[in-house]
């Protein structure tokens, strides 16, 4: 089973919104160098997607609602979907921040038949979440997910094993993972244009054309595909990156945007019960080339104040920068649950002190919004980042 939710960003947004319901709606930062991180279907109608840049989305749907985005708040929706999944079985291996595929097959003889467990998740998001969810079961995570996409929004299709095949000669070339339009073109020119062509073409043909995909591709024009349902518990990593609305080469600009991207980071993390023992540093210049240097450190941290002094040391050790910086980073990795950590204690306090002073702020954020209350250095600064 794959369950997807529908405009996620803005289906969260709308709850407290109901005035924009049937609205185009677009989730983002309104600056020229930004993208769409949502788009509400009736935006979609204009040709508006997500990644897409801002300055196009707007030109396209110009009378569309741009809504800030929100991320702790979708976090937060997010652990409560994974809470709704993993109330139905303990096999849920999450994609992302709102969709998961979910093994039930163990499920079946609590909860119903596939479609009964499907429509039960969708009306649990519904009444619990406020939101919708599309659902697409069948006897593989690729056709599932396909499934689901051809079913959006606020839907739910079942392809039985028995109409696998059929269901997946009948689609376009471009339904297959890994066909994207290069793909697409490169096929049309050799007469293949559906799934079914695929299935009917050698696989050596298809690997002169493809590579090595070409045979990937042509397994999956058969439906086969025996990857298993994995939970995944832990994330890998947790971080948060910013675009300037221009490069900028001033010192204090990039450290004062790292301060504010360590103060979101390390509240994802205490929010999650995780600490890092690896702080990482993403830099992006003018010309796009793209740099990463990471640090480990001796005392697992959830700290802002610390994930922003190791930040502030990698970026030293970049030296005398090439060219203006257009996008910086910050990432932690190798995460551990602060309960299993054994945390060690500073003599002088200070790491301890600024823990207890961010779990304050924590807690004032949550009660008040997260604009309440700031670091002194991030306020009032007119370089904001987009």
């Amino acid at each position: 089973m794959h369950v997807d939710m529908d405009a996620f960003f803005v289906s969260v947004e709308l709850r407290s919104r109901p005035e924009l319901v049937g609205k185009p709606v677009i989730v983002g930062h309104p600056a020229d160098r930004s993208v769409v991180l949502s788009a509400s279907y009736e935006a979609r109608s204009f040709g508006v997607k997500s990644a897409m840049p801002m300055v196009v989305a707007q030109r396209m749907c110009p009378r569309a609602v741009i809504i800030e985005p929100r991320h702790k708040l979708y976090y937060e929706v997010s652990a409560e979907l994974m809470g709704i999944f993993e109330s139905i079985t303990q096999l849920v291996e999450p994609l992302s921040v709102d969709e998961a595929f979910l093994d039930v097959g163990g499920a079946i003889r609590r909860l119903g038949s596939p479609r009964d467990i499907g429509e039960l998740i969708r009306r649990r998001v519904r009444e619990e979440l406020g939101i919708t969810a599309s659902v697409g079961i069948a006897a593989s995570k690729f056709v599932a997910k396909i499934a689901s996409t051809r079913c959006k929004p606020d839907g739910l299709l079942l392809i039985l094993p028995e109409e696998t095949i059929p269901y997946l000669h009948s689609l376009p070339v471009d339904a297959l993972w890994g066909v994207g339009a290069k793909s697409v073109e490169v096929l049309a020119r050799m007469g293949i244009r559906t799934v079914a062509d695929v299935a009917a073409t050698p696989v050596q043909s298809l690997k002169k054309v493809l590579g090595a995909s070409g045979e990937h591709v042509h397994r999956l024009s058969w439906g086969i595909d025996p990857r298993v349902v994995t939970p995944v518990r832990v994330e890998k990593s947790i971080g948060a990156e910013e675009t300037f609305a221009e490069d900028t080469a001033d010192d204090a600009v990039l450290r004062r945007e790292l301060l504010r991207l360590s103060h979101r980071t390390a509240a994802r993390l205490r929010s999650a019960g995780l600490v890092a023992r690896t702080v990482a540093l993403k830099i992006r210049f003018a010309d796009f080339s793209t740099i990463s240097r990471s640090r480990s450190v001796t005392t697992p941290i959830d700290s802002a104040q610390l994930l922003y002094g190791v930040a502030g040391q990698l970026l030293d050790s970049l030296g005398n920068r090439p060219m203006s910086v257009r996008l910086i980073g910050v990432r932690a990795e190798h995460l551990e649950e602060t309960g299993q950590t054994a945390l060690q204690l500073s003599l002088d306090r200070r790491e301890d002190n600024w823990r207890s002073a961010e779990q304050a702020l924590d807690r004032v954020t949550g009660k008040f919004g997260n604009k309440s209350l700031l670091p002194a250095r991030l306020l009032g600064s007119k370089d904001q980042p987009r």
